[in-house]
């Protein structure tokens, strides 16, 4: 089940939206006789964009429907297609319930470094970028800006298979992992899509992604994306995957190469230059200092993670297996998103690299997760692994999802919300810890399944005894710690939290 503020307690399966495929061309929004936008309101609930798939519902009834949507889905099986009517009705059911709106027009513009963005989303630098239609169909569809793929002078050698997964329930990413190198293009081929997409995108922003062998390379890449159109030089400090060992990576490692590369880009270009960095290493504001000492305007952050996705237990080969042998790689989507975040808290609080441009990426798929990275202080956002699953048509739910944020918060620009929970992350010392609050259970809502029970008996402090008899929890006041693990395992969301918080004696110093 899913609840937050932003539903005012309306509650859908999200087991069974996780259900739906999202389909290319869905059959079932071509069955319904009502002429509902079926996928989409499937799609904008998957993405958390319960306001909008009310809207797209519009009130329009499916009672006297035989569901022909659900017969259309391609999963066939009646007992194993998406419950469609079940979930809008429970939405129609509950509208009521949700927020209202406080304003009816947000302001969703942001800017790098002065430089406009219709929206915060950009594509980031990789195949989601790398060639002229794939650019052209992306601002078609709504994203402000892309950072193309990598522009080097000097030849790739790719892998394949370059790709593996780490998987959820629902068979979707949790994490991804790639092996993939720069752009294959020439440095020729690559300004002239600059210049066509410059033509005819006028608005849009094109982030120029740069990595040179030498500091003449670096300067002279800069100066030929400016001429051919880009809006922002990015420079590539961070790539995991080179073939060369003084390349990417081992750059973003070091302060005296970043400083000293990022300084040759600012001799070669008027523009504004970001460097995105690795997060393979300890503390990321060392770095970023650096950058600043070179001249950068801003910081790009996270670029994926050395890792290993798991070895084939048949084969006995790590993944991807490029003829029975692997490598560690890039690791990305959702389970990067805490570790990115961590490193956007760090070069937002840094006072020393106050007013540079933070541009956030690291496990973005839904508008949540982008305003999660503004409200640590990104002002800009870049989105690669979600496009790689879903395609560039996810766009429509961040942004959609972001302006009803907005409105119901009473919010009219996004600018106003960068940074806006950045104070609230305090050092180890900085936090209560003399307060306990105690969980409330929801009888109501509680399913009598017993995992909170199970949970505190083998994982926390033994205060909750869950009575077999009623199938109910009861709760040991004196034994809990208010560690509130009982509600983070509980699948019907019907936990809360006490209303009055309970003082007990600190620890004597």
């Amino acid at each position: 089940m899913a609840t937050s503020a932003m539903t005012g307690g309306l509650s859908y399966d999200t087991s069974e939206v996780s259900k739906c495929l999202l389909c290319d061309d869905p059959k079932c929004t071509k069955a319904c006789p009502r002429q509902l936008p079926v996928a989409d309101i499937l799609r904008s609930l998957y993405f958390e964009n319960v306001l909008g798939a009310v809207e797209k519902i519009n009130g329009i009834s499916c009672a006297g429907c035989n569901a022909p949507c659900e017969q259309a889905c391609v999963l066939s099986d009646p007992k194993v297609a998406v419950q469609i009517q079940e979930i809008f009705d429970g939405l129609r059911n509950d509208a009521e319930k949700l927020p209202k709106h406080r304003i009816d027009e947000t302001d969703l513009s942001a800017d790098i470094c002065g430089v406009k963005l219709e929206n915060p989303f950009l594509l980031s630098s990789s195949v989601v970028a790398s060639n002229l239609d794939m650019c052209r169909r992306a601002f078609a569809a709504g994203w402000a800006g892309a950072a193309f793929k990598t522009i080097c002078s000097f030849p790739q050698h790719e892998a394949s298979p370059r790709f593996s997964a780490v998987r959820n329930h629902s068979r979707s990413f949790s994490g991804f992992k790639n092996i993939e190198q720069l752009s294959d293009h020439s440095v020729e081929e690559n300004m002239q899509i600059f210049r066509i997409l410059r033509e005819e995108y006028p608005t849009k922003v094109i982030v120029a992604s740069i990595m040179g062998m030498n500091e003449a390379e670096w300067t002279s890449l800069a100066g030929q994306c400016e001429e051919a159109g880009a809006s922002v030089i990015e420079c590539n400090f961070s790539c995991p995957n080179m073939e060369a060992d003084d390349l990417g990576i081992t750059i973003g490692q070091s302060e005296e190469l970043v400083e000293r590369f990022t300084r040759a880009v600012k001799r070669g270009t008027n523009l504004p230059v970001l460097v995105k960095l690795t997060p393979n290493i300890t503390d990321m504001v060392p770095i970023a200092l650096a950058a600043k000492r070179g001249g950068a305007d801003g910081i790009a952050a996270i670029n994926t993670i050395n890792s290993i996705t798991g070895v084939n237990i048949d084969t006995l080969v790590a993944e991807p297996s490029v003829q029975g042998r692997s490598m560690i790689g890039g690791y990305s989507g959702p389970a990067v998103k805490p570790i990115a975040l961590r490193f956007i808290s760090d070069l937002s609080g840094c006072e020393e690299l106050a007013g540079m441009h933070i541009s956030g990426m690291g496990g973005i798929e839904t508008w949540r997760d982008a305003l999660e990275f503004i409200l640590l202080g990104a002002g800009s956002v870049q989105i690669t692994t979600a496009v790689m699953q879903y395609g560039y048509r996810i766009i429509d739910d961040l942004k959609q999802g972001l302006s009803e944020y907005m409105k119901c918060k009473g919010i009219s620009s996004l600018k106003t919300l960068i940074a806006g929970a950045s104070h609230t992350v305090v050092s180890h010392t900085g936090i209560e810890r003399d307060i306990v609050l105690f969980p409330v259970f929801n009888r109501d809502r509680c399913l009598g399944c017993g995992r909170c029970g199970i949970s505190c008996m083998d994982g926390g402090h033994q205060a909750i005894y869950f009575d077999r008899q009623t199938r109910r929890p009861k709760l040991d006041h004196s034994r809990c710690v208010g560690c509130h693990l009982c509600r983070l395992v509980c699948p019907a969301g019907a936990i809360g939290f006490a209303a009055k918080p309970i003082h007990r004696d600190p620890l004597p110093k």
